[in-house]
């Protein structure tokens, strides 16, 4: 592919910063990627990505687009120890939503292939291909500190970067800036600085805090890779064990609304007994820790509209966390900014004019179905506040019915771990094929009538959704 000629500049070496810094290569001479940390040689947790020694889920979307950005990348991640859940076999995980435990038995056809690397070992390998791209550049121990812009603020030339070290600083003059600092990015501020203002915010509080411990579990211990208990109505609280590499396990307790998460793995192991299976928790008990307990807090749900903004400064856009960061309990930051790569890609293949207004419109309508799924899931507590709207009422009565067949037939929970994927628009739910299912599963509960119009308002509000 021929590149345009010119220099692109990515603040942030984060997965979007490096997903976008691969995206540009293709359509840029140079591509300069500033981050703050001395980044690691290995696959290690590094200062900057606190959240990296939190349990953390790649969707199989994510898992998609990574193949297809770094060809060969799941072949990789399987050589370098990464096991996947690619076979449909029901047994081989444990997922409880919204008090429905998904089917365990048999097959789930078509379903969607997962692969369970942890953050560190999919960072340093995303990162390590985006080292080998000859026109990328990193530029570590770096912070920025301002954007530049030409005299009557319409196009932002570059950034302003100072030295960690010596705390030099140096102007780095771009064609295009991408901000991909994560969800405590200050390009609201410095849009308020050149005259823009802010962005409007549409934000959810969850107030969710969470404890997590890496550990070694011995091989054949617990069959599953992956364990998710979901919060419920009248229990706020979530409960997840992921098995990465190396027979290391993470283990994750969370709780949503002030509610405090235990501090030890004792407490660990005490907050869940009442609601995770005992044999999980008998394996936490005698595996061997391989870091301490770790805590992170997340306020809520906050999405930036930048699509909503009357103006907007050509050679700037945001990406990923600094956009819109979700409940992380839902593990879609990573897929939503993998998405907003190829939406970066599609935009910039149809050239540079308007590219701002492009992107953040194109994107936004990326994140909708993440944000949606998120928030509506949230919502469906009765202990979260927030406006609840007709048609997320509705469409929450739908997905009951689903989750509700999705315990008994493998058929639907193939599909619905589709969806969550974010392989397969929400829509996909609404196919015949599924909604009989769906009804059957149903039939003794209530009129076959009373399903048709849930059924019919629910359709409406997929494909119509509240903004």
């Amino acid at each position: 592919m021929s590149k345009h000629r010119g220099h692109a500049v990515v603040l942030g070496a984060s997965m979007g910063g490096l997903l976008a810094a691969r995206v540009l290569a293709d359509f840029y001479e140079r591509v300069t990627l500033v981050e703050r940390d001395a980044l690691p040689a290995d696959p290690v947790n590094r200062r900057g990505v606190p959240q990296g020694r939190m349990i953390h889920a790649l969707l199989a979307r994510g898992a998609q687009i990574l193949d297809e950005l770094f060809p060969g990348f799941r072949d990789e991640l399987a050589a370098g120890g990464v096991e996947s859940w690619d076979d449909g076999d029901l047994s081989r995980l444990y997922i409880s939503v919204g008090s429905h435990q998904m089917a365990r038995d048999g097959k789930a056809p078509n379903a969607p292939s997962i692969l369970f690397p942890s953050r560190p070992c999919l960072e340093w390998n995303v990162r390590r291909r985006v080292q080998a791209i000859t026109n990328v550049t990193f530029l570590e121990g770096h912070d920025v500190v301002g954007l530049t812009a030409t005299p009557d603020s319409r196009r932002v030339t570059g950034a302003r970067v100072v030295n960690r070290d010596n705390d030099r600083v140096t102007t780095l003059t771009a064609d295009l800036v991408i901000d991909a600092t994560g969800r405590g990015s200050r390009t609201p501020l410095f849009l308020e600085q050149l005259g823009y203002g802010r962005p409007p915010e549409d934000e959810l509080m969850v107030h969710l805090a969470y404890a997590c411990q890496l550990l070694r579990i011995a091989p054949g211990t617990v069959k599953e890779r992956m364990i998710a208990l979901f919060p419920e109505p009248g229990r706020p609280t979530m409960f997840a064990m992921f098995g990465y590499e190396n027979n290391t396990w993470m283990v994750a307790v969370g709780a949503m609304m002030g509610l405090a998460p235990p501090s030890r793995r004792a407490d660990m192991l005490s907050f869940a007994a009442d609601f995770a299976p005992a044999e999980f928790l008998d394996a936490i008990r005698s595996a061997d820790p391989l870091d301490e307990v770790r805590h992170h807090r997340v306020p809520s749900n906050r999405w930036r509209r930048y699509d909503k903004m009357r103006r907007m400064p050509n050679g700037l856009l945001v990406i990923g966390d600094a956009i819109c960061s979700f409940n992380p309990i839902y593990g879609q930051g990573m897929t939503v900014a993998a998405i907003e790569a190829t939406v970066l890609r599609d935009c910039l293949r149809r050239g540079r004019r308007g590219l701002p207004r492009r992107f953040f419109r194109a994107s936004a309508k990326q994140i909708r179905v993440a944000w949606h799924t998120a928030v509506g899931s949230d919502l469906a507590l009765p202990e979260v506040v927030g406006p609840r709207p007709t048609s997320m009422r509705i469409t929450n009565a739908f997905l009951e019915r689903v989750m509700t067949a999705a315990e008994t037939d493998p058929a639907v929970t193939g599909q619905f771990m589709r969806v969550i994927g974010m392989v397969d628009s929400p829509v996909r739910l609404l196919r015949p094929s599924i909604l009989w299912r769906v009804a059957q599963a149903k039939r003794h509960a209530e009129p076959q009538g009373a399903v048709k119009r849930s059924v019919t308002a629910a359709q409406h509000a997929a494909i119509t959704p509240t903004v």
